[in-house]
């Protein structure tokens, strides 16, 4: 197949399968959409920093296979730690400068940036060419954790970075206070948030270039049947959590919900450090399952059978894709009122907000008995996805910034070739 669209660098530190979260799963997806239309993509990223990082042992890290159009570029200095380390601490990619420059040189129409923090730091940005984005999938332009979860106890409403640092066990990162990030990030044409609460997060904490929203996206997938041995988890209705079982994701504070004569049943899915704490909230109770991680045919299937989707993250999230999973197969969600969530709702009405776990609980006892409610609400899901996180109308808002700012920097044919990719999704399918 020719390439006949934008040529493209993606940059991120994580990559399937070396990768961690939502992140290099995101680029992996836009990498394979733009490859189906027609782009030329090339994806950087760094295998160190995922070694360095991820639970011993590390399992089976065989590149996974990439449709035509799709060039990955991992970076290994062999250095190991010390090159993680040189980034986080200097803000620059010592270890790998040289390649990176050499792979970047190379007249791309578009370099888009991802999550840097250990691919290049701060000093990356100045190396992209043509039309230079950066979407911030995390908090890492203002905060040196990512998560503005301070203290690793509380949300963050003040800057206290130094003393959080220690406590989150990450060694302090001095070009934090000299201008550099600024100064870097002055090369980027423009920035992308996932969410206008992440926006305005990062205005609040004091980054000073304007952040454009735009529409997070997942493949349109049907859901399969569930597995023979989970099939008893549809013999009663249940709410369901996805995600990484860590203390911030709040599951801990909706878990008394289900131990005395719930509404629903709760089937948890996932693993992580918080795990076993739990389990022990669990304790014996026949109304709570976990399942463990399962593959994403599973999960959609769960998403399809279930009464509502929760999620009560007790931090920023900046754009969960649970919540897209959910809408995609007509599930309400029940999120805390906190960060994404209040925009969510209120542009869907594809479920409900909660402060308390009361809160909570009445929703899923609305959704649980009212079939009715249930079907209206998973329908406004279903419609919202298709509307704004599909594959066409997220792509389509992607490419018009390609060209309104090549536009603008005078790269008429870059310009040129990103509106016609962009009018092409109109009415287009999403499974192009």
């Amino acid at each position: 197949m020719s390439r006949t669209g934008l040529k493209i660098a993606l940059v991120n530190t994580f990559y399937p399968p070396f990768n961690f979260g939502g992140d290099g799963m995101y680029v992996r997806r836009l990498a394979h959409a733009l490859a189906a239309r027609g782009c030329d993509v090339h994806i950087i990223h760094d295998a160190e920093s995922y070694k360095v990082l991820a639970p011993k042992p590390l399992g089976d890290l065989t590149p996974l296979d990439e449709p035509p159009g799709v060039t990955v570029h991992r970076l290994d200095s062999g250095l190991g730690v010390l090159a993680s380390l040189a980034t986080q601490q200097t803000g620059r990619p010592l270890a790998n400068q040289r390649r990176i420059k050499q792979i970047l040189s190379d007249n791309f129409d578009v370099t888009h940036f991802q999550n840097v923090s250990l691919v290049g730091g701060p000093g990356i940005l100045s190396m992209g060419s043509g039309v230079t984005l950066y979407t911030a999938h995390e908090h890492w332009l203002v905060c040196p954790t990512h998560i503005l979860w301070r203290h690793n106890r509380e949300i963050c409403d003040r800057r206290e970075c130094l003393k959080c640092q220690i406590i989150h066990r990450r060694p302090p990162q001095l070009w934090r206070y000299t201008g550099f990030l600024e100064r870097q990030a002055a090369h980027v044409d423009a920035f992308i948030a996932l969410s206008q609460s992440s926006a305005d997060n990062h205005k609040r904490f004091g980054f000073p270039f304007e952040m454009q929203v735009l529409p997070s996206f997942i493949p349109a997938e049907q859901p399969g049947d569930l597995p023979m041995d989970l099939a008893h988890l549809a013999t009663r209705p249940f709410a369901l959590f996805v995600g990484r079982l860590e203390k911030i994701k709040g599951l801990q504070d909706l878990m008394p919900i289900f131990h005395d004569a719930p509404p629903v049943d709760l089937v948890v899915v996932g693993g992580g450090e918080y795990e076993s704490e739990l389990r022990a909230q669990a304790g014996d109770s026949p109304h709570i399952h976990f399942t463990g991680r399962m593959p994403p045919e599973a999960i959609g299937a769960l998403y399809a059978r279930c009464v509502a989707s929760l999620l009560p993250s007790v931090c920023y999230e900046v754009f969960p894709l649970v919540a897209l999973e959910a809408f995609r197969a007509g599930a309400p969600i029940i999120a805390r009122n906190l960060g994404p969530f209040p925009e969510i709702i209120e542009k869907t009405g594809a479920g409900y907000l909660f402060d308390t776990a009361s809160d909570a609980r009445l929703a899923l006892e609305s959704l649980a008995r009212d079939a009715a409610l249930r079907h209206e609400m998973g329908e406004m899901a279903r419609q919202s996805f298709a509307n704004i996180w599909s594959e066409g109308p997220s792509l389509r808002a992607y490419f018009s910034l390609i060209a309104d700012t090549a536009a603008k920097k005078g790269m008429a044919d870059t310009a040129g070739r990103a509106r016609g990719l962009a009018e092409q999704e109109i009415g287009g399918s999403d499974d192009a």
